[in-house]
């Protein structure tokens, strides 16, 4: 990507452009604008609003669900919700209840024939 792409990328996000759209204007790939905005924070400037309902479902954790701790997030990656496996294991423990399970299935031992669940 020429530095002349990159001014033109930062120009168009700064407008309120999409990914497709840059793409399509510069003839990039819309994985590669996203990677390049991704890693140069280029995000399009949007209301507290419009963030308040984007992140509804997305709940970002500055302390452990379990022990209140303060968690050092890393830049890459998912969240961390947890500052431990420990506490991890304990709150996961405690809300079984508030879980919703996964399916279970019932299967067949080939060696001995009997029935159980997985």
């Amino acid at each position: 990507m020429t530095n002349e792409q990159k001014n033109k990328i930062h120009q168009m996000r700064q407008d309120g452009q999409s990914y497709k759209q840059i793409a399509s204007t510069l003839n990039i790939s819309e994985n590669t604008i996203k990677s390049y905005c991704r890693r140069n924070n280029l995000s399009i400037q949007t209301t507290t609003a419009e963030i308040d309902k984007s992140n509804k479902d997305k709940q970002i954790h500055t302390t452990c669900k379990q022990c209140e701790k303060p968690i050092g997030q890393n830049k890459k990656g998912q969240r961390k919700k947890f500052c431990t496996d420990e506490c991890r294991r304990k709150w996961w423990k405690s809300n079984e209840d508030k879980l919703s399970k996964k399916a279970y299935y019932t299967l067949t031992c080939n060696m001995c024939k009997r029935t159980f669940e997985s």
